[in-house]
């Protein structure tokens, strides 16, 4: 009995530490910026911009020209590892004729600052003021993580379109799921709810869903379809990362822009 019991009190110690773990470390964990690769040569036109924000942070960005200055600017927001200039010459190959822009989310070198969900929505809401006056429209492009601040800026703003890759519900719902023996709803600081985001817009809306996303929960992207049944999904047979790679993706893609 005694061992028994020293067992369940070691087994609670280690349960707290992990869940003290997880709550220190929440921001390393959702934002890893020492994972971010290096940035690709991109086109010799690219415009280099600078957003200044009100703390002082700086944010930089790039611009790609398209062939169609007519057509909606693509303002995309990447996955929380993802080179902000690798995102662009990526979305700048897949939608040559689209203007493509895209920023280093806060505290990403070269911009400046600390990371956190409700700094990434509010800089997405400023880049989006910062383009549109010249812009012929606007379509927001979230992929992962991303899709919480395209979705924010969906609701905040009168864009015509948002694109979603890989999204999800909510980060405390997807948080929630991946941890269930920890209290998300107390100690979690970085909420991106995409649901209650999308339930607010006029934006026609587009998801791309891997059914094996290993990352995302399905049954968060199941939860975000079902709550939004005037938007349009598509489904591909594919891992978190590995959607990029099917061949489906890339004609997907370019459809959701059309």
């Amino acid at each position: 009995m005694a061992f028994a019991a020293k067992f369940l009190l070691a087994l609670a110690a280690l349960g707290i530490a992990v869940i003290a773990m997880l709550a220190t470390f929440q921001t390393a964990l959702l934002f890893p910026r020492a994972l971010v690769g290096p940035a690709p040569d991109l086109p010799a036109d690219t415009q280099r911009l600078e957003l200044a924000r009100e703390n002082g942070d700086v944010l930089q960005g790039v611009r790609i020209r398209g062939r169609d200055p007519a057509r909606p600017v693509l303002l995309g927001f990447g996955g929380n590892a993802w080179n902000a200039e690798a995102m662009a010459l990526f979305l700048h190959q897949i939608a040559p004729e689209h203007d493509v822009v895209t920023f280093h989310f806060r505290g990403y070198a070269p911009s400046t600052g600390r990371p956190s969900a409700s700094a990434l929505m509010a800089d997405g809401v400023a880049i989006h003021d910062l383009i549109a006056p010249e812009a012929a429209g606007v379509i927001a492009v979230g992929f992962s993580i991303g899709s919480g601040v395209a979705a924010h800026l969906a609701a905040e703003r009168g864009i015509a379109r948002v694109v979603l890759v890989t999204p999800f519900d909510s980060l405390s719902a997807v948080a929630q799921q991946l941890y269930p023996f920890a209290p998300v709803r107390l100690l979690f600081r970085h909420e991106m709810n995409v649901q209650e985001a999308l339930t607010r817009s006029t934006a026609d809306i587009r998801m791309i869903l891997a059914t094996r996303d290993e990352v995302i929960p399905p049954a968060r992207a199941t939860a975000l379809v079902s709550a939004l049944p005037d938007a349009q999904a598509i489904r591909l047979e594919s891992g978190h990362n590995t959607i990029y790679n099917h061949p489906d993706f890339v004609s997907t893609l370019r459809a959701a822009f059309k």
